[in-house]
């Protein structure tokens, strides 16, 4: 089934801004998706496209005629579907759960819920990390604790008599969107200070250290705090409140993946805003016998399909369905695709990948796993989190054999190969990518690798990022591949041991060789070989020739920073792109290289490398030098 509401297609469902419920209160944010910063061009809805079409087919793939291509996370026929502009103006696609008749969230266009404006009210500040909360800057208290979206009311009497009587506190990695009184761009932060206080409507103000820029707050709507944010904001508070200025930071452990929330159709709350359960004693227990009835149908099901039992076949797609996201296959299914494994098309340390075409026509990727060290149970544990990852930027899972000896798993295809095929070696000027699309592709794996480490339930730490683990799409979009069997780390730790080392050497972080426990700085220090590589088009990892004579990564960083120092970095950029590059962009490239191979407690953070990286996102690819 598939339902939509009224003829309406993207263009015209994607201007949304939400309106509190409450009569009494104005509280009007601001329009939120697409991003009021975007022109139509950015966000995809050009005038030229007058066409308005939108598909859902009976596998939950949705695509619109103004570019709009999604699927749902539990993709597959059998299962009934509808899409849905909610109170909040996201867009959802449901999926009914037939076991108990509710409709459960299997995708939305707002995968952040702070992403919509207005969720905390006036003054409030939304955060989705660990979970869906608001809570009142410094000086504020929550108007009503059971309605969220009424926001906060100030503990102070405004007034503009002396700015002396004034003092900023500090709210790290916090913004309040829009709204802005004025903005200044590479002024110091005690400039900043300054132009808020000499402005009596000024509220607060949002600061990035970075580039300098300054953003004056007249009222304080859209709160929103985020891990990755690259600034803070300073509320202006009287001195009399005795509040001190060095707030503590609001830092929250980081999941991910979150567990799709099962909503019923029509309750009155979504988020927990509009209404409190007063039995909370009462729900915990219900939720408690529910999930240990789901653990038991779960690991009775894992059961019959990991023994060798004759289970019918009608019942045996009823245990597959276990996995939702997954299909079981079949070795013979698999040697039938394949044909007989006929077709290879790569090979690494951890097995042998050939192509081919499943049952329903769709063209695949099967990993024929060697040396495989995991227990039956530890495969379907790391399965069953892999299977729930889903990102533009990694290879897709759609499901995998266990047999015996047999272990294989199922990917997407993916069209253009990988990316050492584009930059090393006898390349022909048709396979040379151009400077525009070697950003997109190291923005695009920084983007994979920052979902892996920082927005995932379990850690997701590669141990092998190689340009041969970074394939392309037809439009040349980095997806990276391989991730996830190296080993899955509980959020709570911050670093695991391996029996034996992994990686591919070159690549391979200094911690490996001395035997330290490893965190997800390896991928960092693995990403900082690739970026180089991307950039100068040549196989780093085997080996530096300057001047005429070898040298070690060691050395060549150093090499590195002489030429950041001076800004030239026209003798480090592959020579085949004949100057055809953005030298900015280059420049930052080639920093975050050098910091990604320092000692590891230097190293960024991914999130901090897609944060530089998007500071230059923009920027248009211009030659060089002439």
């Amino acid at each position: 089934m598939v339902q939509f509401y009224g003829k309406a297609s993207l263009h015209q469902l994607t201007h949304c801004c939400l309106f509190s419920p409450s009569p009494k209160q104005q509280d009007i944010s601001s329009i939120y998706w697409p991003s009021a910063d975007y022109s139509v061009f950015q966000s995809g809805r050009t005038n030229y496209n007058s066409s308005r079409i939108a598909v859902l087919d009976a596998e939950g793939y949705f695509l619109s005629s103004d570019g709009l291509n999604v699927k749902s996370s539990d993709w597959g026929t059998k299962i009934k579907r509808r899409l849905k502009i909610d109170y909040d103006g996201n867009l959802r696609m449901y999926s009914l759960n037939a076991s108990n008749g509710n409709w459960i969230i299997s995708w939305e266009a707002i995968a952040k819920m702070c992403d919509v404006h207005g969720l905390c009210g006036q003054n409030g500040i939304c955060q989705s990390l660990p979970s869906f909360q608001c809570s009142c800057p410094p000086g504020h208290e929550m108007i009503d604790p059971q309605i969220w979206n009424k926001g906060c009311q100030p503990q102070f009497r405004k007034t503009c008599n002396n700015t002396e009587e004034f003092e900023f506190i500090k709210i790290p990695q916090t913004d309040f969107y829009g709204f802005d009184l004025s903005y200044n761009q590479s002024i110091s932060l005690e400039e900043c200070k300054r132009v808020c206080l000499d402005a009596c409507s000024c509220s607060a103000f949002t600061y990035k250290a970075g580039p300098g820029l300054c953003y004056t707050k007249a009222v304080l709507f859209n709160g929103y705090s985020y891990p990755s944010f690259p600034g803070d904001n300073y509320i202006k508070l009287p001195k009399n409140l005795g509040i001190s200025t060095s707030l503590v930071s609001r830092k929250s452990h980081q999941t991910c993946n979150r567990d799709i929330p099962e909503i019923v159709e029509g309750s009155a709350s979504m988020y927990g805003m509009n209404s409190v359960d007063k039995n909370w004693r009462t729900y915990y227990v219900f939720a408690a016998i529910l999930g240990a009835l789901v653990l038991l149908f779960t690991g009775t099901s894992w059961w019959f399909l990991s023994s060798k039992q004759n289970i019918p076949k009608s019942m045996e797609a009823g245990y597959r369905m276990v996995t939702s996201q997954f299909r079981i296959f079949t070795h013979r299914d698999l040697r039938e695709a394949t044909g007989k494994f006929k077709e290879e098309i790569g090979r690494g340390s951890s097995g042998i990948v050939y192509r081919g075409v499943l049952e329903d026509k769709r063209v695949v990727a099967v990993k024929k796993l060697t040396n495989f060290s995991h227990s039956e149970e530890e495969l379907w544990a790391e399965m069953s989190i892999i299977g729930r990852i889903n990102h533009m930027n990694l290879v897709r899972m759609w499901g995998f054999c266990s047999e015996g000896q047999h272990k294989l798993l199922v990917y997407e295809y993916v069209e253009n190969e990988s990316l050492d095929r584009y930059l090393f070696g006898n390349v022909s000027s048709e396979r040379l990518i151009a400077w525009s699309q070697r950003f997109k592709i190291a923005l695009g794996t920084a983007r994979g690798l920052a979902y892996l480490h920082h927005e995932c339930l379990e850690w997701v730490i590669h141990c092998d990022v190689k340009p041969e683990n970074i394939l392309l799409n037809r439009d040349f979009e980095a997806k990276i591949a391989d991730f996830g069997l190296a080993k899955l780390s509980k959020r709570d730790s911050s670093s695991f041991k391996l029996t034996h080392m992994r990686g591919t050497m070159g690549y391979m972080a200094p911690e490996w060789a001395l035997n330290l426990p490893i965190n997800a700085k390896v991928d960092v220090y693995s990403y900082g070989v690739v970026l180089l590589e991307i950039v100068t088009g040549s196989r780093i990892s085997s080996g530096i020739t300057v001047d005429g004579r070898e040298i070690e990564l060691g050395q060549f960083v150093q090499v590195l920073k002489q030429f950041v120092e001076s800004e030239d970095v026209k003798d480090i950029v592959d020579h085949r792109l004949q100057g055809h590059f953005n030298p900015e962009q280059a420049m930052i490239m080639l920093k975050i290289a050098v910091a990604c191979l320092e000692e590891r407690n230097s190293r960024p953070t991914m999130n901090d490398i897609v944060v530089s990286l998007l500071a230059c996102a923009e920027q248009d690819d211009h030659p060089a030098y002439s």
